[in-house]
């Protein structure tokens, strides 16, 4: 009987295990999606215990408090952080299977060498012990992420974000890159007239221009795009149910826009025109500077009111949603290929009954300009995990080049949650160490080695464009 987490955990044979330790482990990190604060990084903050890194924002395990029959009071309410941890002690033995379970105890072996199952009987030695060593320098924020050898990671950030962190960081000259993503999620959200014009008054001020007219909306976007450019700012992402593909005249999105400034409540067909058009928009920015776009598709969000209205969104009232994806996101696709217009696109899904879909997909658009042009992203959010993880790389590998991959990241809140690499990496070269030695793959380490450190690492490098890795930080642009 194997011991739980042990040196070889989910490596089952001698190939993979070899594929591993001389080829993966040691590889740096690119984490080219995360939701990491970058004031935190940028203050290089100290956490006062481990319930404020480890539970709090962490809407993974939120759910699984609820689902233990934790009242609320003790996931996001006014209890002490040590009860709340104490809480999370108890429940963690009720995850067994939940991926929740692996990720627990393999953070704690990693960032803290600490190999006790945590339970509510070794809940106040554990506490005690992570909480003294992250009040010290060496479990700074900037310290856990040089532990676990990152390079770079990319934050997601709204448009009217002033960036002064990541300009901080940058001119701090520290060796970890961190760069700003343009998330412009909120930009075109217009399905509440009066959410979307309060956020109109924000990009007025960041981009000091007075929106009263569509152009004056474009302009003023324009201004924050080539502002996040300026900064360094090489990537985009959109977290949407789905692609919005919707026929539309320019005239038309200029008179939804009057209606929204006026107050107006629009039509459904109105709202999924607008935001149509503001996909092409975003995307015909992102090829002219050369940037990667993200689109994250599938998610049921905020499916709880009571508790929206409560607690805002991200609190973990999410799910897997059943949005019919192919059709219009092929004709986005399309039409920006046939404008020559498509950028270097990263596609995911949440449900993965969509595999073979997006999998499919991402050769419809690949045009030989450069390897992996389109990819299919690797699972996220209730797919990565080593079911969901297991599906996408064989899906895949099915139907694309799996050596093209760009490889896993962790869109997490937590800076804790960098492992998360390593379970890909170890499940990566478990797949490939079992075909080998069942004969399915010829026993060429040198060659599948270097297939599995180009999607751990080098992949992404070359397809960001991110050679720049290891130069010195460099001065940045001030809104």
């Amino acid at each position: 009987m194997k011991q739980f987490l042990d040196e070889n955990f989910l490596l089952s044979n001698a190939t993979a295990q070899r594929l591993y330790y001389e080829y993966a482990k040691d590889m740096p990190i690119i984490d080219y999606h995360n939701h990491l604060p970058p004031n935190e990084v940028a203050e290089d903050k100290n956490f006062e215990n481990i319930t404020r890194v480890w539970l709090n924002g962490d809407h993974y395990k939120w759910r699984a408090m609820r689902a233990n029959g934790v009242e609320e009071a003790y996931i996001t309410g006014n209890k002490s952080d040590w009860e709340k941890f104490r809480a999370w002690a108890a429940t963690v033995p009720y995850t067994l299977r939940n991926p929740l379970y692996q990720w627990t105890h393999l953070e704690l072996q990693r960032y803290f060498g600490i190999s006790d199952i945590l339970n509510a009987d070794t809940a106040k030695k554990i506490y005690d012990e992570t909480s003294a060593r992250l009040q010290t320098k060496e479990y700074s924020v900037r310290s856990l992420l040089e532990k676990m050898n990152v390079k770079l990671i990319c934050t997601t950030d709204d448009p009217v974000d002033n960036l002064q962190y990541h300009q901080q960081i940058k001119n701090d000259g520290w060796k970890v890159k961190v760069l700003p993503t343009f998330r412009p999620d909120k930009a075109m959200n217009v399905d509440d007239v009066n959410t979307f014009n309060n956020y109109l008054t924000n990009l007025e001020k960041a981009s000091d221009i007075s929106i009263s007219t569509y152009n004056d909306y474009i302009a003023a976007l324009k201004k924050r795009h080539d502002f996040f450019v300026a900064n360094h700012c090489s990537v985009s992402d959109h977290g949407l149910e789905e692609i919005y593909a919707e026929e539309y005249s320019q005239t038309e999105i200029a008179g939804i826009f009057a209606k929204i400034r006026s107050g107006g409540t629009l039509t459904l067909e109105e709202s999924r025109k607008f935001k149509s058009a503001m996909l092409v928009t975003f995307a015909g920015w992102d090829w002219k500077k050369g940037f990667v776009q993200q689109y994250h598709l599938g998610a049921l969000r905020n499916n709880n009111s009571r508790m929206l209205k409560q607690l805002g969104p991200d609190t973990g009232w999410d799910s897997v949603g059943n949005f019919s994806q192919a059709k219009a996101l092929a004709k986005f696709l399309d039409r920006l290929d046939s404008e020559n217009k498509l950028a270097k696109t990263i596609i995911y899904n949440l449900n993965p009954a969509d595999n073979e879909l997006f999998a499919t997909m991402i050769g419809n658009f690949n045009d030989g300009t450069t390897a992996g042009k389109i990819q299919w992203g690797s699972s996220w959010w209730f797919l990565d995990q080593k079911d969901g993880m297991t599906k996408q790389i064989n899906a895949l590998s099915n139907m694309g080049l799996l050596s093209r991959f760009i490889g896993m990241l962790t869109d997490s809140r937590s800076f804790l949650s960098f492992p998360r690499h390593e379970y890909f990496r170890r499940l990566l070269c478990n797949l490939f160490g079992e075909e080998i030695e069942n004969g399915e793959l010829p026993n060429d380490i040198n060659w599948i080695g270097k297939v599995v450190q180009d999607i751990c690492y080098n992949n992404a490098k070359d397809y960001f464009n991110w050679q720049h890795i290891d130069e010195p930080n460099k001065t940045t642009v001030k809104a």
